[in-house]
């Protein structure tokens, strides 16, 4: 098992990564380089990061439209990310899929969708496909709290919990469908008690929490992977961005932006690493900078990685 101060490290160092990597991203995106719009996760760090760090290496997960962070918490090469998402040909799908169809089956990554609630089904075919194969093997469903109003999503945990898959359903929530609140979309109060009508065991944390994340994910995926039936986790966080490039956020206070800003996941993290007495302010400072480092090396890769041959344009294209 992992020691405890190289888990620590690494999801601060990490969860760093994501931030660096997302700013550096949406700085591309201002100046034309991506094709299309982009979805940060920039304040959900620990709910992606910290959830992905809980699993085993073999287990699959499945990403949202809003992925980066996800990715990096699962692990992925950053370098390889940046090139796919500038359209480049040593980008994880040579640029073809961006970032709206991000994957890497290789590491049991199974993708990001475009589509809100599409991951939920196809987590559960995989959930299924692990069950049947007897591989010990479990999925880890990442979703948006506006998908849970999706068919897609009661469809799923009502299959998961008749077949009893080893699933985890994480939601970040974070309070807005795009541009609609949470309680103008949703007459339930927390999205744990949707769970309940398809017996399925669920908990509501502080996804701006990164140690409590990690805990409450491991402790699902002890559940699920006993062959207890699916469960569900609420992360309940705070995009500290607008929901693509093109939003210009009028939607919400800069008041609620200002206090929301004071739960930043990362700087929480940091002051519970110090606190503790886990860590110094150098060993900090060192993981803050490689961190960063390894992001400014992604961006070169990628800036300077080739294009796409014309030749390959219907390679893996399948309809």
């Amino acid at each position: 098992m992992e020691q405890k101060e190289e888990l620590l490290a690494k999801m601060y160092y990490r969860m760093n990564q994501a931030r660096f990597f997302e700013e550096k991203v949406s700085w591309f995106n201002s100046k034309g380089k991506i094709n299309g719009s982009v979805h940060l996760a920039i304040g959900q760090e620990a709910s992606s990061v910290a959830s992905c760090l809980a699993l085993d290496e073999k287990d699959f997960i499945t990403m949202t439209h809003r992925c980066h962070a996800q990715a990096i918490g699962q692990g992925m090469d950053v370098k390889k990310m940046m090139a796919e998402l500038l359209g480049k040909e040593t980008g994880y799908c040579q640029g073809k899929g961006g970032s709206l169809h991000l994957s890497n089956m290789a590491d049991h990554n199974v993708g990001s969708n475009d589509v809100p609630g599409m991951g939920y089904n196809l987590a559960c075919g995989i959930a299924l496909a692990q069950m049947l194969q007897k591989t010990g093997n479990i999925v880890l469903c990442f979703g948006g709290d506006g998908s849970t109003n999706e068919g897609d999503f009661h469809e799923a945990l009502n299959l998961a919990s008749v077949k009893q898959l080893p699933v985890i359903f994480f939601i970040e929530n974070n309070y807005y469908s795009v541009s609609t609140a949470i309680e103008d979309h949703m007459k339930v109060e927390s999205i744990t008690d949707r769970a309940a009508a398809y017996e399925i065991p669920a908990v509501s944390i502080d996804g701006n929490d990164a140690l409590e994340v990690y805990d409450a994910t491991q402790k699902a995926a002890e559940f699920v992977r006993s062959g207890e039936g699916p469960m569900l986790i609420e992360s309940c966080t705070y995009r500290m961005c607008g929901h693509d490039s093109s939003d210009l956020q009028l939607y919400r206070s800069k008041e609620e932006m200002e206090e929301w800003s004071q739960y930043d996941p990362i700087a929480n993290l940091k002051n519970q690493l110090k606190e503790d007495q886990l860590m110094t302010d150098e060993v900090l400072r060192q993981l803050e900078e490689n961190a960063k480092r390894s992001v400014n090396e992604a961006a070169d890769f990628a800036e300077n990685a080739p294009e796409p041959s014309l030749e390959a344009v219907l390679d893996s294209v399948y309809a």
